[in-house]
């Protein structure tokens, strides 16, 4: 029997502001739109003016970056981007005040996406206690699998905080049966093997991997990797419960860096985006 404690905890995961976004827009016949920035990039002032037009422009969870120097699952996009943040002295206590900044005024479900390392050095129960009180919902370490994650995520179940883990086109039934009991918030389907970064086409069996995932969970199955114009997100959103972009999105803020339009060119392409999913 559970305790009292962890039904508590079960019960917060269950109602985290990602849960509660899928259910609400499965409920209207909607798929969730992920947008991917990193943080301190250009710098965390426009970043919290980037979020709110992210919002408003039909963004339903936000997966903000914390910058490392050796992403090694990002491709030259979100590098460039770690490097432009880190060199602004962009930290991980940082971020977690950007967080802090948007709760004032949105309650948009925030995912922290990034590298163990920067976490094990801040201190995995000190990190998850300040990701709670700065108001983080979701956490996906990049480089943290299921097996390793056991510490980070007792601190991070503790907290209320979902736990995100990868499955990729080369993971087995094991894999997918492992992580399907591990997670919480939704599965994060990579929907090709490799980096991150726009591509031109989609691979041919995203539609067949998200329903084999979905024997194994009752969780929604969200994909990203590669996807980047309206076309492939409307595409992607016919078969799964979320779409993740996130070097299109970069791209556009390191192409407009220097604009007073930047904020207004993200939005701008975000809508286009959801409209996409609309179809």
């Amino acid at each position: 029997m559970k305790s009292q404690k962890s039904e508590v905890r079960s019960q917060k995961l269950e109602k985290s502001r990602i849960g509660e976004t899928f259910e609400r827009l499965k409920a209207n016949g909607e798929k969730a739109l992920i947008t991917f920035i990193t943080a301190g990039d250009p710098n965390l002032r426009t970043n919290k003016e980037i979020i709110f037009e992210l919002e408003k422009s039909g963004a339903d969870v936000i997966e903000l970056g914390i910058p490392f120097s050796d992403p090694m699952a990002d491709g030259p996009t979100i590098q460039a981007a770690s490097e432009r943040a880190l060199k602004k002295g962009a930290t991980l206590k940082h971020v977690l005040e950007l967080i802090k900044a948007i709760r004032k005024k949105s309650e948009i479900p925030i995912i922290l996406f990034g590298y163990y390392n920067p976490i094990f050095a801040y201190g995995a129960k000190r990190f998850a206690n300040d990701a709670e009180n700065a108001g983080a919902d979701g956490l996906l370490v990049v480089d943290l699998p299921p097996e390793e994650a056991q510490e980070l995520k007792a601190y991070a179940d503790n907290a209320g905080i979902n736990l995100i883990f990868l499955l990729t086109p080369t993971s087995d039934d094991n894999r997918m049966r492992l992580v399907a009991e591990k997670a919480s918030g939704f599965i994060y389907y990579v929907s090709v093997a490799g980096i991150t970064g726009a591509r031109k086409g989609l691979s041919g069996t995203i539609r067949k991997s998200v329903n084999k995932v979905r024997q194994f969970t009752s969780l929604p199955v969200s994909v990203g990797f590669g996807i980047s114009t309206p076309e492939q997100a409307g595409k992607v959103s016919k078969w799964a419960d979320g779409v993740v972009v996130g070097s299109a999105i970069v791209n556009v803020i390191e192409k407009n860096q220097n604009s007073p339009d930047l904020v207004k060119k993200v939005g701008e392409f975000v809508s286009r985006l959801k409209k996409g999913m609309e179809l």
